[in-house]
């Protein structure tokens, strides 16, 4: 028996409940005006933290909820087609949550991000970058690295987050506001 086959009967139930078509109208753009993208770490499901329901945010995850070259192609994709094709808006808010006691910060540790580099085919320091060791500092520098990539819509808005997987509470480090401040 496979992990996920129990799971399957859920999905039955789920697929009979008809909460399914209940679907934001393209281009993406969910019931709560949020793009949240967050770590990969099970104990940090937004769905349960900040009590969402379906359709109500676009999440992607990431190791270290750190914004890759990926999610930034991705959130410039999404940006993109509201303007394209719904440029009365609503735009979106990008919400980048990090977390404490992350398990990126094992890839602070040199021999394992070096043999990962090797077996993933990275090159030598294209990890260093990813540990979150203080999760309030790097929220702040993903939050930039948004608000600067040029390829970002500035009619969105980005903010920077810390959940405290002690405590059950997200903490605001930095505010909403607009890529290149636009």
């Amino acid at each position: 028996m496979s992990n996920i086959d129990p799971l399957l009967a859920r999905n039955r139930a789920y697929a009979e409940s008809g909460v399914w078509r209940n679907t934001p109208r393209l281009p993406f753009l969910p019931h709560k005006g949020l793009y949240i993208l967050t770590c990969i770490d099970p104990r940090v499901d937004p769905f349960e933290f900040l009590g969402l329901d379906f359709a109500d945010a676009i999440v992607a995850r990431t190791v270290g909820g750190r914004v890759t070259p990926a999610m930034l192609q991705d959130i410039s994709y999404i940006g993109y087609l509201v303007e394209s094709k719904a440029p009365e808006g609503p735009y979106f808010e990008l919400a980048i949550i990090h977390h404490t006691g992350c398990g990126s910060t094992l890839l602070a540790d040199d021999d394992l991000r070096h043999g990962f580099e090797k077996r993933a085919g990275y090159t030598e320091g294209d990890l260093s970058w990813l540990p979150v060791l203080d999760p309030p500092k790097t929220v702040k520098i993903d939050v930039d690295r948004v608000c600067n990539a040029p390829q970002i819509s500035s009619r969105i808005t980005v903010s920077g987050h810390v959940y405290d997987v002690e405590s059950g509470l997200v903490t605001t480090v930095v505010p909403p506001m607009h890529p290149r401040g636009e």
